[in-house]
């Protein structure tokens, strides 16, 4: 049995992580802002971790913490590439957040798993995603900065207190728990509702790829890597874990349209500032060292979001 300290708990990968622990025996403890609005399964201390902590002594920080932590997945973070371009305070949250944790885990001599993004390549990497090839001179958001700080926070904590750790660096991810537009607006989610309806979408970007990773596969992997560290056979790897194939946000949509059979009213406009254009991860190292093989592509991957959030507004007279 593992003991899982999760950050972020309360979003979607954070929900369908700890529900699938849980499943599988695993002790799970969670710290978010707000509370979990899609289960009570999940124990949840609402705690702003952005605060300025100065003492993690005992866990003094995050009070009533589990004793004999296996592993701190770090999920917890401001996460709108476009909401981070026009409010730069929350990139800034984001590297506070990360320190504390950190603070946390050293003292408490508690490996990390840290939730990165395939932003930190930038536009510049658009066909070369081997892990050692991210160039940060390339940064294209306070967003995808304040991820290039939080790894670079994590290497030298490695470095400086012998503090292992695994990076994951996440490629749109989708699924479950994922559609409480209201708090945050996310691409599909925000598309399965505006087609169903019949109300016209934008797309961002013509010539926009990008590798939309199943929640049930980024799970998968995540587990992969605590099981690897709780091993001891391997630490401090930074990994893309994603599908593997490229799709466009035109494509992405039609398969929306499909799934519920109604032909999108789709408007192009031109990326915003600050996104990523292009990106498929090369996933060979989660390969050889997880034995990761995602099963879901976007073909199948989109009906199953679209019938998941059909029947989840309809219990709860949302969408």
């Amino acid at each position: 049995m593992l003991r899982v300290l999760i950050t972020g708990s309360s979003g979607q990968i954070g929900t369908n992580l700890a529900l699938r622990l849980q499943a599988e025996g695993h002790y799970v403890y969670g710290i978010d802002i707000r509370p979990n609005t899609w289960t009570t399964q999940v124990e949840t201390l609402i705690q702003d971790l952005s605060a300025p902590y100065q003492d993690f002594e005992g866990g003094i920080g995050f009070v009533g913490y589990p004793e004999d932590l296996d592993v701190v997945v770090h999920l917890a973070a401001h996460a709108k590439v476009h909401e981070l371009v026009e409010q730069p305070i929350r990139a800034l949250k984001n590297i506070t957040m990360t320190f504390n944790v950190l603070e946390f885990c050293r003292h408490n001599h508690v490996p990390i798993i840290f939730s990165s993004s395939r932003e930190v390549y930038g536009d510049i990497h658009r066909y070369i995603t081997e892990e050692s090839h991210a160039d940060f001179a390339f940064t294209e958001s306070p967003y995808s900065a304040s991820k290039i700080s939080g790894e670079a926070l994590i290497y030298s904590y490695a470095q400086c207190y012998d503090l292992p750790y695994l990076v994951f660096r996440f490629s749109n991810v989708y699924g479950r728990y994922d559609n409480d537009l209201e708090r945050m607006e996310r691409v599909i989610p925000l598309f399965i509702r505006k087609i169903q309806h019949g109300e016209p979408i934008t797309v961002y970007g013509e010539r926009k790829v990008l590798d939309f990773t199943y929640v049930d596969d980024c799970v998968t992997g995540i587990m992969a890597g605590m099981q690897l560290l709780k091993s001891g056979q391997e630490r401090n790897h930074t990994i893309n874990l994603a599908y593997g194939q490229g799709n466009s946000l035109i494509q992405m949509a039609e398969l929306v349209g499909q799934a519920l059979g109604k032909a999108p009213n789709m408007t192009v406009e031109p990326a915003r500032v600050g996104e990523v254009t292009h990106y498929v991860a090369n996933i060979g190292k989660a390969r050889a060292l997880l034995g990761y093989t995602p099963t879901t592509p976007l073909s199948e991957g989109i009906p199953r979001a679209v019938a998941w959030s059909l029947e989840w507004w309809s219990r709860t007279g949302g969408g």
